[in-house]
């Protein structure tokens, strides 16, 4: 006899299904169509940087072919004799799949083995299309996995959100003349993702050959630290990954990032010039041809990131402030005039800052903001200075009327943080915010200003793009989904709970406990004694449900054997409710 469940095991199905584990794929609501950014300026030097970009695959030696202008990175190819070497797979299969096309027509050769220069998406995400459903070597560092892991898990909504507005992938085209590195990130709602993972991986350096193709791997830490280069010394060739690219350096991403150790950057750079190339093939823009002109290249490269060190380091030892560093560091006029040091997609200012922070943290050394007033409370204090909230606008507009946009930001902080329905307010925010993208011309900062426009002028909500391979979720360790549970948990609707749940994977062989304390996770890799619920399922059907390839309520009630009640699991799951968003108010 089929049971009768209570409406509250309905509705907690449904809070289960919006709980992000893994690889949750929010809903995203967009603006209009096309947004509104009229007169938008042309920055002469980007726009003639998208010649960088043009689509096409360029033969750069007898065995080597970088496809660029698919996708946000490039896709290299090496031919041997029965097959043939990809290094880096673009960040979709979409954009892979475009690339394997030109590649086939080149040579009919089967991909012998795929090696990633590091974990980004825009590297990884479309090697499924390469590897199609076969088991091939697959080279990386050791602790690329991991990294992928974590970017796809623990922090996955807040990255998500802030690397879809710094790479507009919501703007108009027209609002966009390109992504610095690439023409722009290829990806979008109907978009799939399919990583596959590192099997063959090292710690400092790996030789081997493939297919006769003979190479070194070196790991070069620097944009990430999971960085290496590819050395090939029968083409005397350098496919150098991420530690240089025709713009200057992103040693801090205003999409978020853990410290970029300069100090490190710099020596792979060094390991580089070493080896005197004749050719060097970044993963972003295009190859570079010449031993003389790669070596000068990459010691201007190296040298403007070691001045942005040494020089904030020296400022800061005389008691500079982030925001005095920023005015006091700027590059020598030799480095500055170098082609491969416009800031294009990095920029000295937020570089800068990131060595303070690296050294540092987060204290500037003024006292003054140790336990600094709330958001809400300088506001007030700013209104009341300026003579009460009314005058604070007047200045706003005042402000806004000489093009004094930064300021218009500074004030409208202070307008919404009183208050958030301030409409005069928002409208003289919309507008500094597409004035200063306009004419901005690092395209991280200007997709940021326009897409935030957006957001605060007409409702766009970011959410997820792309979606996931069966076999990437199945991929992804039981660990990493059990973390973002933890961080996930609601503290108010766990405020009053104290209870287990043990978790048993069969398939597997793993075994998970999660307690909730009165708004504390406690994660156990074992299954503890007497736990209130207890849960058997594959890992598998575990993995599809939370990242929404199953529907929860059918599966909890069909692949689920539940000790303790299945309506209690559910409640249970619906504490892991996270907030995804707050008013649009910055």
């Amino acid at each position: 006899m089929k049971k009768s469940y209570p409406k509250v095991l309905f509705l907690a199905a449904l809070c289960c299904a919006l709980v992000y584990i893994g690889m949750y794929v929010p809903g995203c609501k967009k603006a209009p169509e096309r947004a509104e950014f009229k007169n938008l300026s042309t920055v002469a030097g980007l726009q003639k940087h998208s010649l960088e970009f043009t689509k096409r695959v360029e033969k750069v030696s007898d065995k080597i072919y970088v496809a660029i202008g698919f996708g946000l990175a490039n896709s290299i190819m090496i031919e041997g004799d029965d097959g043939v070497i990809i290094v880096d797979t673009l960040e979709s299969m979409e954009s892979a799949q475009a690339v394997y096309r030109e590649f086939k027509k080149i040579t009919k050769k089967p991909v012998a083995a795929i090696i990633y220069t590091h974990f980004h998406p825009d590297h990884v995400f479309g090697a499924g299309v390469f590897a199609d459903h076969r088991q091939i070597p697959v080279y990386a560092h050791n602790s690329t996995s991991a990294l992928i892991d974590k970017v796809v898990s623990v922090i996955r909504p807040i990255i998500t959100k802030r690397s879809m507005r710094m790479f507009g992938c919501f703007l108009p085209d027209d609002a966009i003349v390109n992504a610095g590195i690439g023409m722009r990130l290829n990806i979008d709602k109907n978009s799939h993702v399919g990583v596959v993972r590192p099997n063959h991986t090292f710690a400092d350096t790996l030789s081997d050959t493939v297919a006769g193709i003979r190479f070194t791997l070196v790991h070069a830490p620097g944009e990430t630290p999971d960085q290496i280069f590819v050395w090939l010394p029968d083409e005397k060739t350098i496919l150098s990954g991420d530690n240089i690219y025709k713009t200057f350096p992103n040693l801090y991403t205003i999409r978020g990032t853990s410290f970029r150790d300069v100090k490190k950057w710099v020596a792979s750079l060094d390991k580089m010039r070493a080896y005197h190339p004749d050719f060097l093939v970044p993963s972003h823009t295009e190859p570079i041809r010449g031993a003389d002109r790669i070596y000068r290249t990459l010691t201007d490269y190296r040298d403007a990131i070691e001045y942005v060190h040494d020089q904030t380091v020296r400022g800061m030892n005389m008691g500079m402030t982030p925001d005095e560093l920023v005015g006091y560091v700027k590059l020598p006029e030799r480095l500055a005039a170098s082609p491969y040091l416009k800031e294009y997609y990095g920029t000295m200012a937020w570089s800068v800052r990131s060595v303070f922070d690296g050294y540092l943290g987060w204290f500037d050394g003024n006292p003054t903001n140790l336990f600094p007033l709330s958001p809400k409370d300088t506001a007030q204090h700013m209104a009341d200075l300026a003579g009460g909230a009314d005058v604070l606008e007047k200045k706003a507009e005042e402000a806004d009327r000489k093009g004094d946009f930064q300021w218009v930001l500074n004030l409208t902080d202070q307008l919404l943080a009183l208050d958030p329905k301030n409409s005069r307010a928002r409208k003289l925010r919309i507008r500094a915010l597409t004035a200063l993208g306009e004419k901005s011309a690092n395209p991280n900062a200007r997709h940021y200003y326009l897409t935030r426009a957006a957001e605060l002028g007409q409702g766009l909500v970011i959410g997820e793009l792309g979606h996931p391979t069966p076999e990437m979720v199945h991929s992804l360790p039981l660990n990493r989904f059990f973390d973002s549970m933890a961080v996930n948990l609601d503290p108010e609707k766990s405020a009053d709970v104290d209870m287990k749940v043990g978790f048993i994977f069969p398939d597997t062989g793993e075994k998970y406990t999660i307690a909730v304390r009165h708004g504390v996770c406690e994660i156990t890799p074992d299954l503890v004694s007497k736990p209130d619920i207890t849960v058997t399922v594959e890992s598998v059907i575990w993995k599809e449900m939370l990242a929404k390839l199953r529907r929860p309520l059918v599966t909890i009630a069909t692949e689920f054997d539940i000790s303790g009640g299945k309506v209690a699991f559910l409640k249970f799951m619906a504490m892991f409710d996270p907030v995804y968003d707050k008013p649009a108010t910055s």
